[in-house]
């Protein structure tokens, strides 16, 4: 039975009364709906009344849009729902992780460099604050993974790096301030991503740690945030093979993701680490989910084995099939039916969503969006930037730099991303308004172009690459890829004997394995504004290098440093 007195609910005997009249009024489609949280693709009223509504939904996430009308979306559905809603966002690096207007504070990565765990307090206020004045209340942060392995695609930045101490330090840092804006964060993703090199968008990927090594490392910071008062895990689509077998010793040598394996779900979260709230999956689409077994077997199994909320789905009317049909063939108990909406409901009181539901408070007035990259929080995010800049390398003794001396600049971005624009107009603006002139460098056309080294000196007196490869899905690799080849092109950086050439990432900070003749070498974490505004500040010296880097750049490669 959940003891909904205890942590992370508290609740009191009037709040748990409203959990058993919720499930005595329910009929078996509006349990079953409970389970999901799918993610909506329109603000259309048809479309959120008879796709999502009608299946009796527990929770929604939307990705990033215009903020009134992220809202104005999230107050029709609450108003249509009978049972309150969980609105969730992926909040992980400000109010942006659900309105365009939001406030970019940083990347969980750049926050570490700080130094200051303050910062990270500000992270989980700020961005939750934000995302409250939109109608969220379930924050997908912050990132618990450790960043041990500088080939995986998909932590990198996302996380507070390598240091589990610091991850942990930082993460309880977040908790407090989204515990403060009244948001119930998912600390992610259980039981720990980071070890491999893989993407589990793509496959199941593993933790290879012993259990000794998982108790010492992920499981404390696990541990103490669960008995900090994390509300809920977001379970990842990860082996952990040590544990699986510890518990098991018949486990199959198949990978199992933790979002299927009981052994992780029911005897190490549940069990050994004594975690009360809400269990959710990540999101079910990814391959990692979907490669384990048949998705008709999957959907029951995942609540079977122990998550109590589905998060996005191949088709919500099949999958909502899915779990009906797995009820009524036994494989999803009615026990542990019970034992997930109780704990989904829980959660929702423990929001107090039952009381601002009849105060007709769920999602705030439309003067609450005022919020949103207030000056307050500009402030914060300039102060962050300007504490977590780092150099990592200028053994060419060249910075500071001025115009007076690199009059013409060559400026490249690198990275194929949508924000390439606005980070390449950006940074030139701020070099220009100190002096410098400003070329942006364009693909050659190799029936004009001159290759020759007197040219190219006669052209640029400095070049400054602007690492931009940002983590996404589906990629398997962040690492840096050339237009040109043999070096005729001034994409690749042949010229570093004939020009001083500056390397300055926005992103993945580990690029110096495929530029380690640049000699001059920034990390930024975060491609915002406040940070290349803080960079530039720094080239020319009007600001002081403060952030220190909370991973190894040089990759334990000594050769790297010089």
């Amino acid at each position: 039975m959940v003891d909904l007195k205890a942590a992370p609910f508290g609740l009191s005997e009037k709040d748990i009364q409203w959990v058993s009249d919720v499930k005595v009024s329910m009929t078996l489609d509006e349990k079953i709906g409970q389970l999901f949280c799918p993610i909506g693709y329109s603000a259309d009223s048809d479309y959120l009344d008879h796709v999502m509504l009608r299946h009796h939904i527990g929770g929604i996430l939307y990705r990033t849009g215009d903020a009134a009308e992220m809202q104005k979306t999230h107050r029709y559905l609450q108003k249509k729902s009978r049972i309150p809603l969980l609105i969730a966002a992926n909040l992980e690096a400000g109010g942006n992780g659900i309105a365009e207007n939001g406030t970019y504070f940083g990347k969980q990565m750049q926050i570490a460099a700080t130094g200051k765990k303050e910062y990270a307090y500000h992270l989980g206020r700020i961005s939750c604050k934000e995302g409250a004045a939109v109608g969220c209340n379930w924050a997908f942060a912050p990132v618990v993974d450790i960043d041990y392995n500088w080939r995986n695609p998909i932590t990198n930045v996302r996380t507070y790096g390598s240091n589990p101490e610091q991850v942990l330090e930082m993460a309880k840092e977040f908790l407090r301030g989204a515990a403060e804006e009244h948001v119930a964060p998912a600390i992610k993703h259980f039981p720990g991503d980071g070890m491999d090199e893989v993407d589990q968008h793509l496959l199941t990927s593993v933790n290879t740690m012993s259990c000794e090594e998982w108790d010492a490392t992920y499981g404390k910071i696990y541990a103490e945030l669960i008995a900090g008062g994390a509300l809920s895990v977001m379970v990842g689509h990860i082996a952990l093979p040590s544990y699986q077998k510890y518990f098991n010793p018949k486990t199959p040598d198949k990978l199992v993701p933790a979002s299927l394996s009981k052994e992780l779900l029911t005897d190490l979260l549940r069990g050994k680490l004594g975690f009360n709230g809400v269990i959710t999956t990540d999101a079910t689409p990814m391959v990692g989910f979907c490669c384990a077994m048949k998705r008709e077997d999957a959907v029951p199994w995942s609540i079977a084995a122990g998550c109590d909320m589905f998060l996005f789905n191949k088709d919500l009317s099949e999958d909502f099939e899915f779990m009906k049909k797995g009820y009524e063939r036994g494989v999803l108990t009615e026990e542990r039916l019970d034992d997930a909406l109780t704990r989904i409901l829980g959660m929702k009181a423990a929001l107090k969503l039952h009381e601002k539901q009849a105060a007709g408070t769920l999602v705030p007035k439309e003067n609450a969006l005022s919020v949103l990259k207030c000056r307050e929080h500009v402030a914060l995010a300039k102060s962050c930037a300007d504490e977590a800049v780092t150099l990592v390398k200028d053994t060419q003794q060249l910075l500071p730099v001025s115009a007076e001396k690199y009059k013409k600049v060559l400026l490249e971005i690198l990275g194929d991303f949508p924000s390439n624009e606005h980070v390449a107009e950006t940074f030139k603006s701020e070099l220009e308004k100190n002096g410098f002139q400003v070329s942006l460098y364009e693909k050659e056309n190799f029936e004009s172009f001159h290759p020759d080294t007197r040219t190219f000196r006669d052209s640029y007196d400095l070049v400054i690459y602007i690492g931009n490869v940002e983590n996404a899905s589906n990629k398997t690799t962040n690492r840096i890829n050339w237009y040109t080849f043999w070096g005729n092109g001034n994409n690749l950086p042949w010229f570093v004997e004939e020009r001083p050439v500056v390397f300055v990432s926005l992103a993945n900070p580990y690029h110096l394995i495929d530029v380690p003749m640049i000699k001059t070498y920034i990390n930024g974490y975060s491609n915002n504004d406040y940070v290349i505004e803080s960079v530039v500040e720094k080239l020319v010296g009007k600001s002081e290098f403060k952030g220190k880097s909370p991973i190894d750049p040089f990759l334990g490669k000594g050769y790297l440093k010089y």
